[in-house]
């Protein structure tokens, strides 16, 4: 049974999954802010569905305090 683990993982070694939704190999980088501007509308979207929205102000002016700004 201990040989079966064994072959396992030493058969999926060096083994890399595809890309999620055609995306891009795990060489290519993305800018953070295209990241930022992917990930924002959704965010904003959520936080507004589920009436968050006071919460994230909160948080954001906390942290913005915090910061000195």
């Amino acid at each position: 049974m201990s040989d079966l683990f064994g072959r396992t993982a030493v058969r999926t070694q060096g083994r890399r999954g595809a890309p999620a939704f055609g995306g891009r190999t795990s060489g290519a980088r993305r800018h953070p802010l295209v990241a930022v501007a992917m990930v924002l509308p959704l965010a904003v979207l959520l936080a507004v569905v589920f009436g968050g929205w006071d919460a994230v102000m909160t948080q954001a002016s906390s942290v913005a305090g915090m910061l000195g700004r």
